[in-house]
């Protein structure tokens, strides 16, 4: 009930449309009830039989009694059709509100949840628990729960007006409602699990899809399509097979809550006839008690699947309450303050970091970079580069040591101000589907055009992107792929320097592109460094020429530092990955800059600093 109860507040901003919908199942309930006391009325005094002895022989009717009785018939059907619309309508506005909010408190919690919990919780669960879960709870609030208070004011109306004309043929006529009720409660109890595992398995199945389509240029690329087929059949074949069997259960429930309220109709006309012949009940009360079981029998019937339906909306809401309660590992703190006026000194100091407590990540990393400077981070895949940038925004915080901007600790300033001041373009680059000027101008919507342009010749992307038919109202599908990687790298680019960042975090973002393009992003950005600080990670050789300090990591831990030139002259790791994946770059350079001296008409390219051909 925990779960039920934690569910009712989200019902207080609407507490009006809850009680007119109340009152609207109070009304068509009594409406619906009041009718059988009309038409025994009717019977037993407009159509009042004569009798001698035990024998009718005759009717005194009264005209006028009957008129009244079939008018008011008449205006209870119709008071009955408009409060069970309200009762509908307003039940379905609940729901539905219930459900907006429900949403949108996953979502903006969602959201705010770190890495850590994105990097070990599946799309498709959350997805399935956004949409289906919840659509689970609004059927609750929209229908099941309003039905139930319907039915309780029948069975209540019913039995009170029994019990008030015959005490002893309404103990008869409701003899069979206990067996109802704990069968009903009985099926709720073994349903619930049933579709706790039917909601898993339709999120496994939401899950199987998403990968799938997402991943579908690798389906194709390796003609796994049977495969993918297969995989999702299974998952599809289960999710049937575990709705087949709610549904068996549920046809053993019904037909028997069925036999129950005829045999229940069968005993009552079978002993209320035997007292109309004692003379203890008359004809118009045994109809009444008629028509109320009547009146019940579906009702009833339906308390074991809306009774069902609070058992999906119970195992929805403890799916939705595991994303709405979970915590990041990143938390604000009460007193942070804004992070003002940034220079970009940037400070690691004795920084470690884990997933968990067994395995370290990054162990007693010590960086500093002042304002202007390049750090590039060079390692072997493994060695924890993306995670020392991912460190400085508080994408993860760190286990041990600290990291500061201009004196501050991070976790000491609001995040929002932080990550304001942080410009990223990730290796993994995203784009979102709408235009090239919107995806440019993410980060600052109230950008001009102007500045969008400025952005965009920055990042050397504003000549291709002119040439297309559209131009920046050019659309841009699902996660960019109308574009190849190299274009949808530089709009990456062109998104952060719009927002004008003090410090640059660029993961491996020339990786996608070609040496040409490459140099001409980097040419630009040259000028734009100037006066930031900027984290690289980058396995280019122009890339690392340029930085001011190059720190090598290996398994979580720095091995080497300083310039390309010292580097160079030392042995170690960074050696062993100049000679395997560097040299044949710096080879490449020479040939290049050799074929446009011998007038071949290559674009030339920039000579290197001094401090490296020296």
């Amino acid at each position: 009930m925990r779960y039920l109860l934690r569910l009712l507040p989200y019902t207080r901003r609407y507490t009006r449309r809850v009680l007119f919908t109340w009152l609207c199942v109070f009304a068509s309930g009594a409406f619906v009830m009041i009718s059988p006391v009309l038409i025994r009325e009717a019977i037993n005094q407009g159509l009042r039989p004569v009798r001698e002895g035990r024998d009718i022989v005759g009717l005194n009717g009264n005209e006028q009694l009957l008129i009244f009785a079939a008018l008011a018939i008449v205006a209870f059907a119709i008071a009955r059709g408009l409060t069970a619309f309200g009762q509908t309508y307003l039940g379905e506005t609940v729901g539905q509100h219930v459900a907006y909010d429900i949403r949108n408190e996953i979502y903006n919690n969602i959201q705010r949840l770190s890495y850590a919990y994105h990097d070990r919780v599946e799309t498709g669960q959350i997805m399935s628990r956004a949409t289906q879960d919840v659509e689970n709870i609004r059927m609750f609030f929209g229908m099941s729960l309003f039905r139930l208070g319907y039915v309780a004011v029948l069975v209540i109306v019913a039995v009170v007006g029994m019990f008030v004309i015959n005490p002893t043929l309404a103990l008869v006529s409701i003899v069979t409602v206990p067996v109802i009720a704990w069968r009903s409660i009985v099926m709720s109890r073994r349903m619930r699990p049933m579709w706790l595992e039917i909601q898993q398995s339709q999120a496994e199945m939401t899950q199987t899809a998403e990968e799938s389509l997402t991943g579908i240029r690798v389906v194709k690329a390796f003609s796994r399509e049977p495969f993918e087929s297969e995989k999702f059949r299974r998952t599809v074949q289960r999710q049937a097979d575990l709705n087949y069997n709610q549904a068996r259960e549920m046809a053993k429930h019904q037909p028997l809550m069925q036999g129950l309220s005829m045999l229940q109709i069968a005993i009552t006309v079978g002993v209320g006839a035997l007292l109309i012949a004692r003379g203890q009940l008359q004809e118009g009360d045994l109809l009444a008690f008629v028509l109320w079981l009547n009146l019940l029998q579906l009702p009833i019937r339906t308390v074991g699947f809306l009774l069902n339906g609070v058992a999906r909306c119970i195992s929805s809401a403890e799916r939705v309450f595991e994303l709405i309660d979970a915590q990041s590992a990143v938390t604000e703190s009460p007193d942070a303050t804004e992070l003002r006026a940034v220079e970009g000194a940037v400070r690691f100091e004795g920084v470690s970091f884990g997933y968990d407590q067994i395995s370290p990540v990054l162990s007693g990393i010590d960086i500093e970079a002042h304002p202007g400077q390049v750090i590039a981070l060079l390692g072997p895949a493994g060695s924890g580069k993306s995670t020392v940038v991912n460190l400085i925004p508080r994408f993860y915080d760190v286990t041990a040591g600290r990291i500061t901007i201009d004196g501050q600790d991070v976790r000491d300033v609001t995040i929002e101000s932080l990550r304001r001041n942080i410009g990223i373009v990730q290796q993994d680059v995203f784009l979102f589907i709408g235009t090239i000027r919107d995806n440019i101008a993410y980060g600052r919507p109230g950008a001009s055009q102007e500045e969008i342009e400025r952005a965009a010749k920055a990042a050397r992307i504003h000549d291709f992107i002119v040439s297309l038919p559209l131009g920046y109202d050019e659309w841009v599908g699902e996660r960019g792929v109308t574009l190849s990687g190299g274009q949808k790298q530089r709009i990456a680019i062109a998104r952060t320097l719009l927002l004008d960042p003090r410090i640059l975090i660029f993961d491996d973002s020339t990786a996608s592109v070609d040496a040409q393009t490459e140099y001409l992003i980097l040419q630009a950005l040259q000028e734009l460094m100037r006066g930031r600080t900027t984290f690289v990670i980058a396995q280019r050789l122009r890339t690392v020429m340029r930085a001011d300090e190059i720190v090598v990591l290996d398994r979580g831990r720095i091995v080497q530092r300083g310039s390309h030139a010292q580097l160079l002259a030392q042995e170690g790791l960074y050696r062993t990955i100049f000679d395997l994946e560097l040299k044949d770059q710096e080879e490449a350079l020479g040939e290049y800059r050799a074929a446009h001296q011998n007038g071949s008409g290559a674009t030339p390219l920039p000579a290197r600093p001094a401090e490296v051909t020296g």
